[in-house]
């Protein structure tokens, strides 16, 4: 049976996730609700309901950084080209991914992913080939283990992984483990490459003998990987592809029958181990859905089938090609997964003329338990991205321990990490404020690695170019419904 507003809302006591975004008009103002006309969709109007939403307006930041709201600040705790490894050399640029883990005396451990393609040559702060930690010496991407001392007055940083390509998002593992990804289909002798790219690679913060000799996961699929989470009750994992031409696919990962995970495991697993799967999604109707952009309210519930993928590591045909039209549903730029509330939050980014219906982004819900798929967030496409005010392309997600959901923009214009709460409404946490274009056309990096510290004190995200690592402290508290 789908799962109603109401009983989502109560499942959702803890992290607050619930039914956020538009429908209809597909607002994507600060304090829109699905049930709100669009004049109406303002912070005042979203806070004479009862309690006040979020923090407050955002202030200019005169360091012309980030724009934080009153009471908040931020660290900056790695910079490229500023800060520097164990090694001596330089942070790795492009940030991305990120995950956050108990340390020693009270450390936070955070590991970095670094969205460097193609070779090495290409970049001036490539991850560095850290002796027994390379892949493929080719490659430049990689990640990087960043430890925040207990008072955040000292900062190490030394290398988790090196020699893999455009290392985007990931995921951790219930075991206290990091899964990045790479979001490439990069073969040995394409870009400069030596190996074949485009698989998951397990890397352990705190233990370093355990990253030497990187082995891709490869019964988890070669194809443009973004996001993993692992359903630590049934073994599952979930993965999304961020790929078009045709759109990309969520995939399930099925373990062998008598496999336990925990550190190390997965890369003890034979190349075929498992089952690897693709979606087929029906409406209430039992009507095939061949992509999920056709879900144009919050609310939309698809049920779910899956699809055994016949080639995973893509020997010759990619992973998406390789289903006919009919068989499997896709979807427009999969990007950030987050696991809670018993299921696994994926986004959407947009779509537009590759996809049946246009929107700035989607965020779904999936129900492991239910086998649905229910849309949690709508966002419509903004009609002026250079215009501060509008959410759009979300990409990495977080659920939040003071409720409801942290999502990193990645669209055009102006960049914001915002929340939404538990009862719809939506309101800026940041603004990105560095410039890397010109006053005439201005230019701002997206968000990425958006993630809470362990003890839920401290939101870290980055600024992916040139690579910034920020902490963010303030006042948090609790987003609770209205009324």
């Amino acid at each position: 049976m789908p799962l109603t507003r109401r009983d989502f809302a109560k499942s959702s006591a803890y992290t607050g996730v619930a039914l956020v975004g538009s429908a209809g008009v597909l607002a994507t103002a600060p304090g829109a609700l699905a049930s709100e006309p669009a004049e109406d969709l303002t912070t005042d109007a979203a806070e004479r309901g009862g309690a006040r939403l979020g923090y407050g307006p955002l202030v200019t930041d005169p360091k012309g950084l980030l724009a934080l709201p009153a009471g908040f600040s931020y660290r900056v705790i790695t910079r490229t080209g500023q800060t520097k490894l164990e090694s001596g050399e330089s942070t790795p640029s492009n940030h991305d991914g990120t995950a956050t883990f108990e340390g020693t005396r009270g450390a936070t451990l955070l590991v970095n992913n670094h969205e460097l393609k193609g070779p090495r040559a290409d970049w001036p702060h490539p991850v560095p080939l850290t002796e027994g930690l390379v892949y493929d010496p080719a490659a430049s991407g990689g990640c990087t283990v960043v430890e925040v001392s207990k008072h955040g007055d000292h900062v190490t940083e030394w290398v988790g992984i090196a020699g893999t390509s455009t290392n985007c998002a990931g995921g951790s593992t219930p075991w206290g483990t990091w899964l990045t990804c790479e979001e490439t289909e990069d073969k040995a002798g394409k870009n400069g490459m030596t190996k074949d790219h485009g698989y998951v690679f397990e890397v352990d913060p705190h233990d370093r003998r355990a990253n030497r000799d990187p082995k891709p996961i490869k019964a988890l699929g070669r194809y443009a990987h973004e996001a993993v989470v692992v359903d630590s009750k049934r073994g599952h994992l979930y993965l999304t592809e961020d790929a078009s031409g045709p759109n990309g696919l969520f995939y399930r990962w099925v373990p062998p029958r008598g496999f336990e995970h925990g550190r190390g495991k997965l890369r003890t697993l034979a190349d075929d181990a498992g089952v690897l799967q693709a979606p087929k999604c029906f409406d209430s109707g039992g009507n095939f859905i061949d992509d999920l952009s056709r879900a144009t309210k919050t609310g939309t519930v698809y049920g779910v089938d899956w699809v055994d993928v016949p080639d995973r590591d893509a020997k010759s045909v990619p992973v998406r090609k390789q289903f006919d039209v009919g068989q499997v549903t896709r979807a427009r730029k999969l990007e950030g997964m987050w696991w809670g509330d018993g299921g696994t939050y994926i986004v959407s980014s947009y779509a537009r003329e590759e996809s049946p219906v246009a929107h700035d982004g989607q965020v779904w819900f999936y129900d492991p338990k239910r086998r649905t798929l229910t849309l949690k967030v709508l966002l419509g496409v903004n009609p002026d991205p250079s215009k501060d005010g509008a959410f759009d392309g979300p990409d990495n997600i977080t659920v939040s321990p003071y409720g409801g959901l942290v999502i990193a923009e990645d669209g055009e214009g102006v960049q914001h990490l915002f929340g939404a709460t538990d009862d719809g409404r939506t309101y800026p946490i940041a603004r990105n404020e560095l410039n890397i274009g010109t006053a005439e056309e201005p230019e701002y990096s997206e968000f990425t690695g958006v993630c809470f510290s362990p003890d839920g004190r401290t939101l870290y995200a980055n600024i992916q170019t040139p690579g910034i690592m920020l902490a963010i402290t303030g006042p948090w508290r609790r987003q609770r419904p209205r009324g």
